[in-house]
């Protein structure tokens, strides 16, 4: 309230700010139509990888001796969730719709040593079950300590944990082998229909004893009775795993009627954090972002008018003699830089990602990359990278013809395969890593050849025909002429070092993303949903400006103190934020990772250097096309003869 009375357009903007969050983080279409059961229809639970936060390596739920159906039965997967590394799968837990079944057995198993040795790895590692009912996936849930009626949900339940007997000092490892399933449904009073709006689980570790000799299902259990209403509510005694141990597995399953909705039925999953907090850092961000860029805006519109109106004031005195400044490199500035066939490639391949990242974020926001819809993003953004090409053979012949190039054709083909072919080379490399750890998380041949496929089957001819086109439209004009002989640069002041100028130039870019940073490093780290499009969207919105607008007034400084290389050092000066994001996330995995084993550290870093290498070329894009319509403005708004 002290905001709004000593500024009240502050408070309305920090308001909209709130409204636009709030509405962007709860808003999507489900993706998936909605399933109605009657009663008695049969629920099928599919089983999905197990995961880690400790070593990042996703394992098949099967790798473990858990009970099997009949026949197990791969779901149909699409590109993003093979490259996610899920593996759905059937399982042989099968419910019936408001059919509540108590004690129910699964399965017997005997540890061999491998079994057992491959659970004791699983639970010192801190592995989770995933399990999906009716596309919902199995979520724990956990009252707060520091909150009355607050509950977190977490994803999946732990494999087992280890602890210790009383009066024992040996750790011991203990599996969940009872799990006590939740199912909510809302129901449609008229038609009499039910759809599933929650599935939740509370995971046991039971020593489990019987009478008599074992009978499969059969089986008269003394720890937990349906007939005696004898329900398990503790781990009292728990079932420790070990060689030749039995473990004999178990489930109940309630249901429960629900006034949530089908459509708000993963509102829950979304808003599982402090949003609170997440709200008000990322619009403090935005507004600080927001006054700075305007400050800088309001300071550069004003110089240059005073530069323009003074130059063409000199020349109608004629007194040019007397100029100082930018204009005195006008027969330099569009001089064609040196490695201007590199300049041309990392520009077409940044017009490329910008274009992906703006479609994307444009449909996240509407609503059509649904979290139901597993794999979703990554293959809508797959795609649209590829179809980009177009625009990126374009853009890099467009510059290529500016600087008098002519051998269009090694340009596209470095545009085409510099970037995918440095990026498919380090995921190759991770990819054999995991694969050597037998990880379902490994890319199978089969999806590996499909990506080549899209790349040379799609992306290369795309980048051809726009190359094509581009190349064939007639050159861009310079403003002014270019002399044949280079002018001397005069020696630079300290802070126009251009190593100096470029480090300074990434700060304010990274500074304009990193508090989102940290919620998108958690949730694909820490496995946490990722679904506030709006405010990512504001943040794309902001670092575009951002970069733009740093690039401008270092490009703006180092015209005034005559130096015209400005090329390359447009592109670096925005494009060094990447160097902040890889510094940042070497911070995040010492400071909130847990990561113990060497290959999952190679591939964190691994797959970070490929993002820092992606948000290198976009901001560096934005900021190099920024420059260039800078330089061709004031140059072409001053009279020279």
């Amino acid at each position: 309230m002290a905001i709004a009375s000593k500024s009240p357009w502050m408070a309305i903007v920090l308001l909209s700010f709130s409204l636009m969050a709030s509405l962007s983080s709860a808003f999507y279409l489900p993706g998936v139509a909605p399933a109605d059961f009657q009663k008695r229809d049969p629920l099928l639970v599919k089983v999905n990888k197990l995961t880690s936060i400790k070593t990042q390596l996703p394992y098949s739920y099967y790798s473990l001796p858990y009970c099997k159906p009949d026949v197990i039965v791969d779901s149909a997967e699409n590109l993003g969730e093979v490259l996610r590394g899920d593996r759905i799968e059937n399982s042989p837990y099968v419910f019936e719709m408001r059919e509540p079944k108590m004690c129910q057995i699964v399965c017997k198993v005997t540890l061999g040593e491998k079994e057992a040795k491959e659970l004791k790895e699983k639970i010192e590692d801190e592995y989770r079950v995933n399990m999906i009912l009716d596309n919902l996936p199995l979520v724990v849930p956990i009252k707060r300590l520091d909150q009355d009626s607050a509950t977190i949900y977490q994803h999946g339940f732990h494999v087992g944990v280890k602890g210790q007997y009383s009066g024992s000092k040996d750790e011991k490892y203990f599996i969940h082998n009872h799990l006590s399933f939740l199912v909510k449904y809302h129901k449609d009073e008229q038609k009499d229909l039910m759809r599933i709006v929650g599935f939740e689980v509370k995971p046991y570790s039971v020593k489990h004893e019987y009478e008599g000799q074992w009978d499969g299902n059969k089986t008269r259990l003394t720890t937990c009775d349906p007939h005696a209403k004898r329900l398990i509510t503790s781990s009292d005694s728990p079932q420790e795993v070990d060689v030749n141990k039995e473990i004999v597995f178990t489930y109940d399953v309630d249901f429960l009627e629900s006034d949530i909705k089908w459509a708000s039925r993963w509102d829950t999953y979304l808003l599982m954090t402090d949003d609170q907090i997440h709200w008000f850092s990322i619009v403090n961000s935005l507004m600080i972002v927001l006054f700075l860029s305007g400050m800088v805006a309001m300071i550069m519109l004003r110089t240059l008018y005073r530069d323009i109106s003074k130059y063409n004031e000199l020349e109608t005195q004629e007194e040019a003699q007397e100029e100082t400044g930018w204009k005195l490199v006008h027969g330099d500035v569009f001089r064609p830089p040196v490695h201007s066939d590199w300049l041309c490639v990392y520009a077409g391949t940044g017009i490329q990602f910008f274009g992906m990242l703006l479609v994307t974020m444009i449909f996240a926001v509407l609503g059509f990359l649904s979290p139901s819809n597993r794999g979703g993003l990554m293959t809508a953004m797959l795609l649209l990278w590829v179809f980009m090409g177009l625009f990126a053979g374009y853009a890099s012949a467009r510059l290529y013809k500016l600087f008098k190039g002519s051998d269009w054709k090694n340009i596209t083909l470095r545009t085409a395969f510099t970037f995918p072919g440095t990026v498919f080379a380090i995921f190759f490399v991770l990819n054999a890593l995991i694969w050597g750890e037998k990880s379902s998380g490994a890319v199978p041949f089969t999806t590996m050849f499909a990506l080549v496929l899209l790349w040379f089957g799609i992306s290369v001819p795309l980048v051809f025909v726009g190359s094509y086109l581009g190349f064939k439209k007639p050159a861009l004009e310079d403003p002014v002429k270019t002399n044949k002989i280079p002018r001397q640069i005069p020696e630079q002041a300290w802070y126009m070092n251009p190593l100096f100028s470029i480090l300074i130039g990434g700060i304010l870019p990274f500074g304009a993303v990193f508090i989102e940073l940290f919620f998108i490093l958690t949730s694909i780290w820490l496995h946490q949903f990722y679904y506030i499009f709006g405010f990512l969207f504001l943040v794309f919105i902001i670092l575009i400006v951002t970069c733009a607008e740093i690039s401008i007034v270092l490009c703006y400084f180092q015209l005034c103190s005559e130096d015209y290389l400005w090329w390359w050092r447009s592109y670096l000066t925005s494009g060094s934020s990447a160097l902040y994001l890889f510094l940042y996330a070497t911070f995040y995995f010492f400071t909130k990772l847990e990561i113990t084993k060497f290959v999952s550290g190679i591939l964190y870093f691994g797959y970070m250097l490929i993002a820092s290498y992606a948000f290198f070329v976009l901001t560096g894009t934005i900021g190099f096309y920024a420059c260039f319509l800078f330089t061709r403005l004031i140059y072409s708004s001053v009279k020279i003869d």
